[in-house]
């Protein structure tokens, strides 16, 4: 059975924006699993999002703490439309980045991941695809924020896009 996603990261609320972006909460409400890759900052949107979400895997990042650190895992791993999907927030430099995803994640089909605020996509030799959906509230060196959506069906991660978010 096919699953819609959605990918975010880097959402830095209150900090950053009061919100998430429109186009970003019109997609979580549409999606079977939303994918968080950590650096929430306020646990309000954790909220939110068990709240709205029909289903949720996430991860911590470095600049969450407290309840967000209780409730939620520095990885977290679950099958996905016959995938293998593993969610942490970082990766170290994008040099070297895949050996040693790879290395890290042996078992694993699908690595989601933040912390760079800059979307990623590639494969290692082994198979494994690493993916950054970037920021929609920080957009730091990128023209626009930005968040990803996928469906999982069959093994098959297939109708990745990157939308670009306007603040």
């Amino acid at each position: 059975m096919a699953v819609s996603l959605v990918v975010t990261a880097d959402t830095h609320l209150p900090k950053r924006a009061r919100d998430l972006p429109h186009a970003l909460w019109a997609a979580i409400e549409a999606a079977d699993l939303v994918v968080h890759a950590g650096d929430w900052v306020d646990v309000a949107l954790l909220d939110a999002l068990e709240s709205r979400a029909r289903g949720l895997l996430a991860v911590y990042g470095n600049n969450d703490h407290g309840p967000l650190r209780e409730r939620l895992p520095e990885v977290a791993r679950a099958e996905v439309g016959g995938l293998r999907v593993a969610v942490v927030h970082e990766t170290g430099d994008a040099k070297g980045r895949e050996r040693r995803c790879a290395d890290r994640f042996p078992d694993t089909d699908v690595l989601f991941f933040g912390h760079s605020h800059i979307p990623w996509d590639t494969t290692t030799a082994t198979g494994l695809r690493l993916l950054n959906p970037g920021s929609p509230t920080d957009r730091r060196r990128q023209p626009t924020g930005t968040f990803l959506t996928a469906v999982a069906d069959a093994g098959v991660l297939s109708e990745v896009v990157l939308h670009p978010v306007a603040r």
